[in-house]
């Protein structure tokens, strides 16, 4: 057997080693700097643009445009419409850290770089229902997404879904929504979304505030109660769904049993054409259960439960609901069982070949690496004499590393749009101030 110098398989064997050891991408440290989107915050914005931009190659005073891809609300008034121009203009580049995701196995994002160019925009306008609003903003992130949804729960000795049979419930402006769509109509969904889409947070600009927008959704707070008495609760039935935003960071391989998870309502939630639950209510939950990535290219499963909620008056109330879908990455391999639990999706045939094709590599030159250190220590040694162990040596190595490699983890970055669906009725009632307009709602 032909034996290289002694510089080339000593370098191979450090690298075999540092890929053997080398733990999980972190999710903590791939994650993008904190950015306010609290109760007080700014305007949650998502925009799809209009065409493939290259964002690398962007510079100071480029034009990128879209439309909006969801209503923007803020509490119970609608700022914007969907499909309203919006027009960015770049001030400055900037890097970031490349948001993590379980898309292709470590031994790939080792080598995949850790930053990214992202434009900074601080100047755009979005063309609503009053003419051009001029807005500032702050781009959060930019990728491709699609919609994952629960599994439908169905009933004993009958073909239909517990959702469908409960009926439609009115969760807001934008009732019809991919959960009510069929198998075939979201995967045609999902694979025409191929434009990516920018999520940004707007503020108004100096001395300026978006209160006069647009109208009021009525019954919200602020407008005149023509609808219920306000004394009496409304009760938001078992099933409602409800639109929010995550605010933190959640995975199954960093997550911990009873961690804090909070989230912003992204949409009023509506009952009889009335607000019950304005845009911007807190929602907070915990992580209930977490398996992470294990061996044998296990993958990881995480399952949240949302326990409360806090409306823009600061009255708190407990909920109980559960995850009824998310979306994520389009090239995310993550599934929604009944229960709302997410469960990383078995490695695909690319994913394996990749962890084959280094395994044969780390078993080569092991190969080479044993040889070349047994006869350089034995005198006595010959190729032949040493070809058999070096065989073993290299099984052995490589049948450690496959059997080591970790599965898809279950990442659910910050700013996650997500359902959640109430497993029980709610009861609020709305407040009134003595003129007998809407003021605000409290939960019962």
């Amino acid at each position: 057997m032909h034996r290289s110098g002694i510089s080339q398989p000593l370098l191979a064997a450090v690298a075999c080693t540092f890929f053997f050891l080398a733990p999980s991408a972190s999710l903590a440290s791939d994650s993008p700097k904190p950015v306010s989107l609290g109760a007080d915050a700014g305007l949650y914005v998502k925009v799809r643009l209009n065409g493939e931009v290259k964002f690398s190659k962007l510079k100071p005073g480029d034009v990128v445009e879209g439309k909006l891809a969801r209503d923007v609300y803020s509490a119970d008034r609608e700022l914007f419409a969907a499909g309203s121009r919006v027009r960015l203009t770049v001030d400055s580049m900037e890097k970031r850290r490349r948001i993590p995701n379980d898309h292709w196995p470590g031994v790939i994002r080792l080598f995949t770089p850790r930053h990214e160019k992202f434009p900074v925009f601080k100047a755009g306008t979005i063309s609503g229902a009053n003419g051009d609003s001029a807005l500032r903003f702050n781009l959060i992130t930019v990728n491709r997404q699609r919609e994952v949804l629960a599994q439908a729960k169905k009933k004993k000795g009958s073909g239909q879904s517990a959702d469908s049979e409960a009926g439609a419930v009115d969760v807001g402006p934008s009732q019809v929504g991919s959960s009510q769509l069929g198998p075939s109509q979201q995967g045609a969904r999902s694979k025409k979304q191929v434009l990516p889409t920018m999520v940004l947070e707007a503020f108004a600009g100096e001395n300026e505030t978006l209160d006069s927008v647009g109208p009021a959704v009525p019954g919200g707070p602020g407008a005149s109660s023509s609808g219920p008495d306000s004394s009496t609760p409304q009760i938001l039935p078992a099933g409602t769904r409800c639109k929010i935003l995550l605010l933190g960071d959640v995975s199954a391989s960093k997550s911990k049993p009873g961690d804090l998870v909070q989230a912003r309502l992204l949409e009023p939630v509506l009952l009889d054409s009335h607000v019950v639950l304005p845009a911007g209510s807190m929602v907070e939950g915990k992580v209930v259960k977490k398996i992470a990535p294990r061996m044998l290219s296990r993958a990881g499963s995480l399952y949240l439960t949302f326990t409360g909620m806090t409306l823009p008056g600061k009255n708190q109330f407990p909920i109980a609901a559960t995850l009824a879908g998310a979306e994520l990455d389009q090239r995310s391999h993550t599934k929604i069982d009944k229960e709302g639990g997410l469960h990383g999706e078995r490695p695909g045939k690319a994913w394996m070949a990749i962890n084959l094709g280094v395994t044969a590599g780390v078993a080569k030159e092991a190969d080479d690496t044993f040889q070349l250190i047994f006869e350089a220590i034995v005198s006595t040694a010959t190729d032949a004499s040493t070809a058999g162990q070096a065989r073993i040596i290299s099984s052995c190595a490589s049948a450690i590393y496959l059997a080591t490699r970790h599965g898809r983890d279950v990442i659910l970055p910050r700013f996650t749009e997500m359902n959640i669906s109430l497993d029980r009725p709610l009861s609020v009632t709305r407040t009134t101030d003595p003129d007998g307009r809407a003021t605000g709602v409290r939960g019962n």
